[in-house]
């Protein structure tokens, strides 16, 4: 009985040892399951934490190309007279715009001259006119450019985007665009592929852009290029987007400028309202007027009247004028 006893009990224990060990030499046991599970988990970890570097790297990427953008938008926006005529779009050098307006106030001086201005008071406005007159008129040229270019902007980014999703390099959409597009995006965009024939890299040519035409929109542009070249990403998707930005951005100028053209209307009323007050009291009662044009003492209220009217001109220019 014992002998039997025995031999059963040695039966269970080699059929358990068999049971556990058996299927572990099979490869089907909880502890390989748990070792793959284990190491699945492990591969997953890399691939998120692979990934939360990569997304963290980009983030400091795009980061440090704004923080450079911003640094050079805010050294340009004090300009000097080159860097107006040249984001003006205009060819005239310097020295010839100089000598252009010193001949303009020269002019203006003689003329007030002519008409019986106080010797004293006619180089004054002459000055004034041949310093300020010229500097007003580049300045509406340049922002006349700028408006032109946004306009086109975000068609031009749409045909880049159409192009890159074709299977065609950078250089061949930006190509595209600098052949069909509108000015001055065409010019401009031709600009961008002429560094690139002098040897300078995307990324340091599409910035000529920006020393053009100083502008928000065109720094996004730049820095998506920017970003594009330096870590890589999905060029179609962001220039989509960007384009995107910039058609909602134009809507929201348009509104801006159609809220604000009651008081810009305003604003002019106001403005003329001296000018044609003096006129129709000059044709109703000419000698009513005259002492300001005859004595000293009018020449002196007339600057002050000048004066006063500037800085009231001024100051609902700047009422009237909206960031968007």
């Amino acid at each position: 009985m014992v002998t039997i006893l025995l031999f059963v009990l040695c039966a269970i224990t080699i059929g358990a040892a068999g049971f556990a060990l058996v299927p572990s030499a099979l490869g089907g046991g909880r502890a390989d399951k748990r070792r793959k599970a284990l190491q699945g988990d492990v591969r997953a970890n890399r691939l998120e934490t692979s990934a939360a570097r990569s997304r963290d790297e980009r983030r400091k990427s795009v980061q440090q190309v704004l923080k450079q953008q911003n640094d050079a938008l805010a050294a340009k926006k004090r300009l000097t007279l080159p860097q107006m005529l040249f984001q003006a779009g205009m060819t005239i050098k310097p020295a010839a715009f100089i000598r252009n307006s010193v001949i303009f106030g020269a002019g203006v001086a003689l003329l007030l001259v002519l008409v019986q201005v106080p010797v004293y008071l006619a180089p004054v406005f002459g000055v004034a006119a041949g310093y300020l007159l010229p500097r007003w008129w580049v300045g509406r040229k340049r922002k006349k450019y700028q408006d032109r270019f946004l306009d086109e902007l975000p068609n031009a980014v749409e045909a880049i985007v159409r192009g890159v999703k074709t299977g065609l390099p950078l250089n061949d959409s930006i190509r595209v665009v600098a052949k069909d597009a509108k000015e001055p995006v065409k010019s401009e965009f031709s600009r961008v592929l002429d560094q690139q024939a002098f040897g300078m890299s995307m990324t340091e040519a599409v910035t000529v852009l920006l020393d053009r035409v100083p502008l928000p929109e065109v720094n996004f542009f730049v820095v998506v290029i920017t970003v594009q070249q330096q870590s890589g990403g999905n060029l179609s998707e962001a220039l989509g987007n960007l384009a995107k930005v910039l058609r909602n951005r134009k809507k929201m100028k348009g509104k801006i400028k159609a809220m604000s053209s009651e008081a810009k209307a305003s604003a002019g009323i106001i403005g003329s309202l001296p000018f044609v007050v003096a006129t129709l009291v000059s044709l109703v009662s000419p000698s009513y007027l005259s002492p300001l044009f005859t004595t000293t003492i009018g020449y002196i209220w007339l600057g002050v009247g000048f004066v006063l009217l500037a800085v009231g001109v001024f100051i609902m220019n700047r009422m009237v004028q909206f960031e968007y």
